[in-house]
């Protein structure tokens, strides 16, 4: 899978939605931090099967699939621990994809409960939610049942999707004993994700995304709301 790189040091893209008037019109720009990468610093490569990732040390250095770009076909697991293809049920209607980094992180919880309270509408619009994290299968069930969350939930607990998304970096030392344990033993590399929300067709392909290297910051329902209802006949 190619990446994009950026010409001198970094560049960044700051989404910004200003809500115009009491029709919810909108301005949108989009936001992602996305550096130069040179050398071995960052790259992605096949060896027969097989993918070779050399994960960035910083969240501000990852190279992300842009808008406009096609997922990857990418199988997960599901709560039960069964293997899900996210290409065939993106296929069925337009998805919101979000990345978070598991259900043991305060602000993940907060944003999944937002979400949960969004649906809704979210359905309503033609909309179905997917959220992807870290965690092991069963880590997937405690959170929903805990928050009560009826979108599906999907295990990248080796972050083999975070990686093909080019969102994957090297986690910070606090978070090397908790790792193995929250993911099952799978994460043996120590990457965590950068939280991200993708908003995609029926093919797959990018119309929207929010990437933030800050794990506090994340894309709030009201934006989402009203990016979700522009874009929609588009999709």
């Amino acid at each position: 899978m190619k990446k994009k790189n950026t010409t001198g040091k970094s560049f960044r893209l700051i989404y910004k939605v200003t809500l115009l008037s009491m029709m919810s019109a909108i301005i949108a720009t989009h936001t992602f931090g996305q550096n130069s990468m040179q050398g071995d610093e960052k790259m992605m490569k096949k060896e027969g099967t097989d993918l070779m990732y050399k994960a960035p040390e910083s969240p501000e250095d990852i190279s992300p699939l842009l808008t406009g770009e096609t997922i990857p076909a990418i199988t997960l697991k599901d709560v039960s621990g069964k293997d899900f293809e996210l290409h065939q049920m993106v296929a069925t209607k337009p998805t919101i994809l979000v990345f978070y980094r598991g259900g043991w992180c305060p602000y993940c919880s907060k944003q999944l409960a937002a979400l949960q309270e969004l649906m809704p509408e979210l359905e309503k619009m033609g909309y179905q939610l997917i959220a992807i994290s870290t965690d092991s299968p069963e880590g997937l069930q405690a959170s929903a049942t805990e928050k009560h969350l009826g979108y599906t939930l999907l295990s990248d607990a080796d972050l083999n999707a975070s990686k093909q998304f080019g969102l994957a970096f090297k986690a910070p030392k606090a978070y090397w004993e908790m790792l193995p344990k929250t993911t099952g033993g799978m994460d043996q590399e120590l990457l965590l994700p950068v939280p991200s929300v993708f908003i995609l067709d029926k093919s797959g392909k990018i119309h929207y995304e929010y990437i933030n290297p800050d794990f506090k910051q994340r894309l709030s329902t009201e934006l989402l709301k009203a990016v979700t209802q522009t874009l929609y006949k588009e999709l």
